[in-house]
């Protein structure tokens, strides 16, 4: 070997340390972030997420009607979790602080678009580098799922919370989808693709999800729902 391929493998073998070093080390940022959300969630009582995107305009009818809800969740005995962002996040917590209620925001730092709103409680304001870390916490301490129209994210974590219920890795809980207009059509292709063409999910698991179009049935399906089962966490 020569002088300059020793010097190099010398140069990748520190990199790869270092990468494992950093790694290694990142374990207990992971583990600050859970610790820290346990702590702070476990004192807030029942709450309702809401999802959805971040680019919703306050002059839009869907960040209005996210605020109605968030607002009507509060009056009927629920606090509101969001994603701590602008949009449909924040007409959420904007709602619930109008509505004098709980008003939590689960913030992550993002290059574009987030940045928390100011309608968080002050003592309920959590920050997050991590992604899963976060998700975990908007399942453990939500007890229904309101997901208003978004993008990726939205979906993201409307299909993680029905594959966990789907898979019993935790109870069940409301997950209600607003809009029937911009829902519908991934419903339909749920409902012909994966449950009658390609068979890949069962018939019950369209019972996870309902969809509505006002605040009035998310209110009546939560309370529906809660009159027959406890609230709890979910982990």
């Amino acid at each position: 070997m020569t002088e300059d391929k020793k010097i190099r493998e010398k140069l990748k073998q520190k990199t790869w340390n270092e990468i494992k070093t950093n790694d290694s080390w990142a374990i207990f940022k992971i583990m600050s972030e859970f610790v820290e959300g346990y702590e702070r969630l476990s004192k807030v009582g029942p709450c309702v997420s809401i999802f959805g995107s971040a680019r919703t305009k306050p002059e839009e009818k869907y960040y209005k009607l996210a605020e109605e809800i968030g607002y009507e969740l509060t009056q009927n005995g629920y606090g509101v979790i969001t994603g701590g962002g602008p949009g449909i996040m924040e007409a959420g917590n904007k709602g619930a602080h109008r509505g004098k209620g709980v008003s939590v925001g689960l913030n992550i730092d993002l290059p574009f678009e987030q940045h928390d709103n100011p309608y968080i409680d002050n003592d309920k304001s959590l920050d997050f580098d991590y992604f899963f870390v976060r998700k975990v916490m908007f399942v453990k301490y939500s007890q229904g799922f309101v997901v208003m129209p978004g993008g990726f994210g939205t979906l993201d974590e409307f299909f993680e919370a029905v594959t966990l219920i789907q898979t019993h890795k935790i109870g069940k809980f409301p997950i209600i989808l607003v809009g029937t207009e911009f829902w519908s059509g991934l419903f339909d292709w749920v409902k012909t693709t994966l449950l009658k063409q390609f068979k890949t999910i069962s018939e019950k698991d369209l019972d996870l999800i309902t969809i509505v179009d006002t605040k009035e049935e998310v209110i009546e399906f939560l309370n529906t729902f809660y009159n027959k089962y406890d609230l709890q966490p979910n982990f």
